[in-house]
């Protein structure tokens, strides 16, 4: 992998993380009683899963184990 691919692994992996956390605020404040729609929650529940399915193939990337 070169410096520049790296670099934007690296990018996309800090930036889903931000959007993983945003989903965690969104699903608690969905999650209160009263405050939100389960279609919704549920929807957020699968994006967020998906990211963090991304989130592991960079970290694999940038970071691959090695075994010595």
């Amino acid at each position: 992998m070169g410096e520049q691919d790296a670099e934007a692994a690296y990018q996309e992996l800090m930036r889903l993380r931000e959007e993983h956390r945003d989903l965690d605020v969104a699903i608690a404040a969905l999650s209160m009683p009263g405050a939100g729609d389960q279609l919704q929650i549920q929807r957020l529940k699968k994006r967020k899963l998906q990211l963090k399915d991304r989130i592991h193939y960079l970290e694999d990337v940038i970071l691959p184990d090695i075994i010595a």
